[in-house]
């Protein structure tokens, strides 16, 4: 069928060249994958302490840390040399965390994981989310505690996943990957494998395990369609694994040639059995609730409907107090599928383009609610720590007009960009303050130093010039009432000190071009966008002086793709939520189809937006962010 469809849509002169980039493609990918494979290190044989026979000498005691436990799958088994090994080498290595790589580890698991992480950067690298093989891991009891993680042993692959992040996060820059000879990899239990996959993937599960079903159907056509190029493609598959595990330390167990011509028999096989998985965890790892508990708590929510919700809709800006009023963007939420629908007025005098009406106080708690933390929070975690371009440029603003020695990030979220700046200005104590107690969190993790829960302006006059750094970074379009945010600013920075702020652009033609699909419209939650001219009055009639405004280096590359996917969520409809109705069949395959058919169209959008952002963002009106800073006179 695809091979008829392709003679039909394509050129018979233009075919070949599907399967040409096909095979240059897979070897290129293979070589990729050799590289990131071959930077894996190996944990050496621990030194024996004495004779065989001979009773444990002090040396051999002290080579164990009593503090380094074992989290392991089921079935899994650290032997006691392996174990005296791994943890000698994270004590050479200045090691909290050593996620352990089974030497016989199979192709595809071994290919998940250095899809996910560099070996090379993973320790370097403070944003990288904790991912491993989920086999066995070391860790020093310290990080356990102060993560949380009761649970070592045994643990289901979505647990495991959400262990291997935690630890990742409270040892960031303490955390690595090696592997150890003497490690045995366990069978993957495939009945499992889609809730561990929706774990990992979200939205894009389905697009994932349909992947190697539409790879493998490619091939088959393209040696019907093209037959030199597709059998060229099909022997670059069959042999890539040779090149990416050439002269690395994993060398799988299924690396012969029966195992390697069989891939795409098993590469089916996994993905029918991984559709037919109906498996799931009791409690949901991040909230520890079970699925009829969520539904309880929303069920109670929505009981007297949503009107409380919101507030009486305004007639006048929100900013300077005009009537003429146009709206500009009504959408429901294409996020989370919670009910309502939400309005953005643009006011005529001063641009100012503000929610009306805005979320009361109780819809606000609502419609937050397993956003940022949550059902939601691991895939925040992903987004916050997928780029740390944006937030070493913040760094840099700050530090050609300053040098910072006390810095508050208000709205700083679980502080992944003070764990950052902290990087680059070691001697700078970073404190965060936010309505959630996910800032809680950044300073358990060691991200910050000291965390405030509550409202800003509320919290500043106890924190009276406190500091010479204030940062606002894509808060303000959160708050209820911006004006007050900068007052609280002006109270809590010292004379001389610098705000800096970074918000979405309301000016961006994208706005307008996009309409709804713009991404940084993002309601609910979005509630105010300040243009750079009216930011600098409120900003000036509070006794601030801005030295410097950046809209193209604040650009963020994601316009088109961010706009297909929500166009993509529209379309495909709600998926399975404890606030909706249950979800049928029928449903659930529109969505998978959905997802599947305009993953690789989303890709392209992505690879196209960061083509032509270089472009784009310097033009007027092109850049969809804007940095500003100013000093307190």
């Amino acid at each position: 069928m695809i091979a008829k469809l392709l003679r039909t849509l394509v050129p018979r002169r233009r075919i070949g060249w599907l399967w040409v980039v096909l095979t240059l493609g897979t070897i290129a990918n293979g070589l990729r994958l050799r590289a990131r494979l071959t930077s894996l290190a190996t944990v050496a044989p621990a030194p024996r302490s004495g004779l065989d026979g001979d009773e444990p000498t002090e040396r051999t005691v002290a080579d164990v840390d009593p503090d380094h436990v074992v989290i392991t799958a089921p079935g899994v088994v650290l032997d006691e040399e392996s174990r005296r090994a791994v943890s000698l080498y994270a004590r050479a290595h200045d090691l909290d965390v050593v996620d352990l790589v089974p030497a016989d580890l199979d192709i595809e698991r071994a290919y998940e994981t250095i899809r996910f992480i560099d070996p090379s950067t993973y320790a370097s690298s403070p944003l990288t989310i904790g991912r491993g093989p989920q086999q066995a891991t070391l860790a020093h009891r310290s990080v356990l505690e102060r993560a949380g993680l009761e649970h070592h042993q045994d643990l289901d692959p979505v647990e495991y996943l959400h262990v291997t992040a935690e630890l990742k996060r409270h040892a960031a820059r303490r955390t690595d990957l090696a592997v150890v000879p003497g490690l045995h990899a366990v069978p993957e239990k495939l009945s499992r494998r889609r809730a561990h996959l929706t774990a990992l993937y979200s939205k894009a599960m389905p697009a994932v395990v349909a992947t190697p079903v539409v790879q493998y159907a490619t091939l088959a056509a393209g040696v019907v369609v093209a037959p030199a190029w597709g059998l060229a493609a099909l022997t670059a598959h069959l042999v890539q694994p040779y090149i990416a595990f050439a002269g690395a330390p994993v060398r799988p167990a299924d690396l012969d040639v029966g195992g390697v011509l069989g891939r795409p028999a098993r590469g089916l096989r996994r993905a029918a059995r991984t559709v037919r998985g109906r498996w799931h965890p009791a409690l949901d790892s991040e909230t520890g609730e079970t699925d009829a508990d969520k539904e309880a708590i929303y069920d109670e929510l929505l009981a007297d409907g949503i009107n409380r919700f919101f507030e009486p809709r305004r007639a006048t800006c929100a900013l300077c107090q005009d009537a003429h009023l146009v709206p500009r963007v009504r959408v429901g939420d294409l996020l989370q599928f919670k009910p309502g629908v939400f309005q953005l007025d643009e006011c005529q005098a001063c641009g100012h383009i503000f929610q009306n009406p805005r979320l009361s106080l109780e819809g606000l708690d609502f419609y937050y609610r397993d956003f940022y933390d949550g059902m939601g929070g691991e895939q925040l975690e992903f987004v916050f720590s997928s780029d740390d371009t944006s937030y070493r440029g913040r760094v840099d603003l700050v530090t050609a007009h300053a040098t910072p020695k006390r810095w508050l990030d208000v709205g700083g979220g679980h502080g992944h960009f003070c764990l950052v700046a902290a990087g680059s200005l070691p001697e700078v104590t970073f404190d965060g303050l936010d309505l959630s107690e996910g800032i809680i969190d950044a300073e358990r993790r060691g991200w910050i130093d000291r965390s405030y829960v509550g409202l800003f302006p509320e919290l500043a006059p106890d924190l009276t010039g406190s500091y010479d750094v204030v940062s606002m970074h894509h808060y303000l379009e959160h708050t209820r009432e911006p004006a007050e945010e900068l007052d609280a600013a002006a109270i809590v920075l010292e004379s001389g000190g610098h705000l800096l702020v970074e918000v979405p652009d309301p000016e961006c033609r994208y706005g307008r071009v996009l309409g709804w699909m713009w991404g940084p419209w993002f309601q609910p939650q979005h509630q105010h966008f300040v243009s750079v001219d009216n930011l600098r009055r409120l900003l000036t009639d509070r006794g601030f002086t801005v030295v410097a405004t950046e809209r193209g280096p604040a650009h963020q590359p994601v316009d088109l793709a961010f706009g297909l996917m929500l166009l993509t969520n529209r379309i495909a409809g709600p998926p399975a939520k404890p606030w909706r109705a249950p979800v049928r069949w029928y449903d659930r395959l529109r969505r998978a189809s959905c997802f599947t058919a305009l993953a690789p169209v989303m890709v392209a959008a992505l690879f196209l937006d960061r083509a032509i952002a270089p472009v784009v963002s310097r033009r007027a009106g092109g850049s969809n962010t804007y940095r500003l800073l100013a000093r307190k006179d």
